[in-house]
């Protein structure tokens, strides 16, 4: 598909996930898109009920959508069946695609339906001529290197530059950007049994500083994450790699060390962005942290890099030489740090002084409110797949190894009882939560995990104080502690700050003296090795932000459990188990779930690996996060539901005026 048509296919997507167009309507509409039986019978099976019965389209903005979008890379929504993707793209995508197709199948009235192409499809982009584009994050960047970074701000603001070779839509269709064809087993550049992948560059790709981008920066930037000495957060996704061969300028084929049912996570998303193995060969291992490329790198993106002050603002320009046709449209782009969420989407939909504002985290009526008096702007829903958790701390922050706290060489007090956890997670008022401060953007959840939905396990929950305080009397607290006072850590942000005071004050009538830390977000997302208050560091007892996984088969995600991935100092709190838990049984059953092709062993393994960590109490899930952005009305805001796409960073490129 072109990139119009996949836009087109969002857009589409977007619109039957809130329930406002027809089955036949949509059979037409695909049928003008060209899209595969399979994938236009999953979109059939989204819209349920009869053709007849909702005609009306409805063009609400998403304002009231109920789909949810993470702080960090991922998606959802409240109802987790309503915008189900037709199949995962994994080795046995074809038979669950046609499985569907045959469940759903278009009747023969609807296929002999004349289509009706839409309007855009025929008028082509022009490349610039828009002016300067502002999108504000209350988050200020830190470094533009994503393969470093450690929050969405610098995912994002590194994603206006760098680029992998695909994202993927709504429905996990895939949006190839560096890529020239997505492979497949019909067409020899997929192994059947997961073995290996060769990918297919696109040709006349340059870089920005001119030189051409060949498959050795492909090969360089699996070298560069997977070095133990560069200490990329990004490593998970690429450690099943045995090798990247260079096969010529434009063909890689990647080699497993075990088959991957998650082929396609290497290379592809945020987590999949290339580097330029002619800047960066020299930035492997021990230098990485050195490299200029990290506040200045150099992409094949859309947008070139023109200044970037960390913790405060990026300027793009535009790249006159991307390699899509027409796009993009805006010469300039600002990415604005710091401040707050309320001041975010004050200047977009009361001031006009932004066009977009990232992640509201505000209360529900002081957005209404500014969006019905400011009249600049409107609220838009986005998808994601994260939950707003407390991260459970099992070492000790109090204790000092080497110059360090919270070493897994240690213990912590309270959270090692299991009795202890059970009683703080018993002790959260997830509907109040969900319900005062996220609204409709935010489902009160029990699972740390909430998409895909076939993974998720609907881990029950509730809100007991007496069985909590009974959990807690069964270790002889607080009588049998010498401390009951426990650090309690977030960044700032006034929806965070409340919910903190919400579980504050159900943990003191247990018995806990709770201290509440606010940590600027510049700084607690920030993946500075020598700042204690980062989130990887963790030296509180419990602390709380969003996080979710980023691909359709979420293995990378999964490894923030295994005792053998633990944040510390001698890996410069790269790593993800920033919780210091340890459970020997869970990392064989990870690592079975990496080379588990079989749909159906997928389902058992998950299901016990997700049950351990849940049963072991290691984070607690509040809410299901639903995406509250705001777009000004200058812009000809493009609506995305593909929880699996940094929005609106892979989507920008296409952004117009209204």
């Amino acid at each position: 598909m072109s990139e119009r048509s996949n836009l087109q296919l969002d857009e589409l997507w977007a619109q039957i996930s809130r329930g406002g167009v027809s089955r036949r309507d949509v059979l037409k509409r695909s049928l003008a898109l060209g899209l595969s039986a399979p994938v236009i019978a999953g979109l059939l099976a989204a819209c349920g009920g009869d053709d007849d019965d909702d005609d009306d389209d409805d063009d609400d903005d998403g304002g009231d959508a109920a789909t949810n979008t993470p702080e960090s890379s991922g998606g959802g929504e409240d109802d987790a069946t309503a915008t189900e993707p037709p199949s995962a793209p994994g080795a046995n995508a074809d038979q669950t695609a046609t499985a569907e197709a045959q469940a759903d199948e278009p009747t023969e009235e609807e296929m002999t339906d004349e289509p009706t192409a839409t309007e855009e499809s025929s008028e082509p982009m022009t490349r610039g001529g828009g002016g300067k584009i502002t999108l504000l994050y209350w988050q200020a960047p830190t470094i533009l290197n994503m393969h470093l970074g450690q929050g969405t701000k610098d995912f994002h603001a590194g994603q206006v530059i760098l680029e992998p070779l695909a994202y993927f839509g709504p429905g996990e269709e895939p949006q190839l950007v560096l890529a020239a064809e997505w492979p497949s087993v019909e067409a020899g550049t997929l192994d059947p049994d997961g073995n290996f992948v060769i990918w297919k560059l696109k040709e006349g790709v340059v870089w920005h500083d001119g030189e051409p981008c060949t498959a050795e920066d492909v090969r360089l930037t699996w070298e560069y994450a997977t070095n133990t000495d560069t200490t990329a957060t990004t490593v998970a996704s690429f450690a099943p790699v045995e090798s990247v061969e260079v096969i010529d300028d434009l063909t890689v084929q990647v080699n497993f060390i075990e088959p991957n049912p998650a082929w396609f996570d290497v290379f592809v998303g945020g987590n999949g962005c290339i580097i330029p193995s002619h800047i960066m060969s020299d930035f492997v291992g021990t230098a990485a942290r050195d490299a200029p490329f990290n506040l200045a790198p150099v992409g094949t993106g859309p947008w070139k890099l023109n200044t970037f002050n960390p913790g405060d603002t990026v300027l793009y320009d535009i790249n006159e030489d991307y390699h899509m046709e027409g796009l993009p449209f805006f010469d300039e782009v600002e990415v604005k740090g710091g401040g707050d969420a309320t001041s975010a989407a004050r200047a977009v939909m009361v001031t006009g002084e932004a066009d977009w504002a990232w992640n509201l985290q505000v209360e529900p009526e002081i957005l209404d409110q500014m969006e019905s008096d400011g009249g600049q702007g409107v609220q838009v829903a986005t998808p994601g797949t994260s939950a707003e958790r407390i991260y459970i701390n099992f070492a000790d922050p109090n204790v000092e190894v080497d110059g360090a706290f919270a070493e897994p060489t240690t213990t912590h007090p309270i959270w090692q009882h299991k009795q202890a956890r059970e009683a703080l997670n018993l002790a959260i008022q997830r509907d109040l939560i969900a319900t005062q401060l996220y609204g409709a953007a935010g489902v009160a959840t029990g699972d740390n995990m909430n998409v895909p939905a076939r993974f998720k396990l609907n881990w029950p929950w509730e809100y007991n104080m007496d069985a909590a305080a009974e959990k807690l009397a069964e270790i002889d607290f607080p009588d049998a502690f010498d401390n009951t006072s426990i650090l309690y850590q977030t960044s700032v942000n006034s929806v965070r700050q409340k919910n903190q005071e919400i579980v504050k004050a159900d943990l003191e009538t247990l018995g806990f003296t709770v201290e509440l830390k606010s940590i600027d977000s510049g700084v607690f997302f920030s993946s500075d090795a020598g700042n204690p208050d980062t989130l990887a560091h963790f030296y509180a007892d419990i602390q709380m932000y969003t996080n979710g996984p980023g691909s359709p088969y979420p293995i990378a995600w999964a490894a923030r459990y295994r005792h053998d991935n633990i944040a510390e100092q001698a890996n410069n709190w790269a790593l993800t188990n920033s919780m210091r838990y340890v459970n020997e049984d869970y990392a064989p059953l990870h690592d079975r779930a990496k080379t588990a092709i079989d749909e159906d062993e997928q389902l058992e393994i998950w299901t016990e690996m997700l049950s351990l960590a849940y049963e072991d109490i290691v984070e607690v899930p509040i809410v299901w996060r639903g995406g509250a952005a705001a777009v000004h009305n200058r812009i000809g805001w493009v609506e995305t539901v593909s929880p699996w796409q940094p929005t609106p960073i892979d989507q920008l490129k296409f952004w117009t005026l209204a």
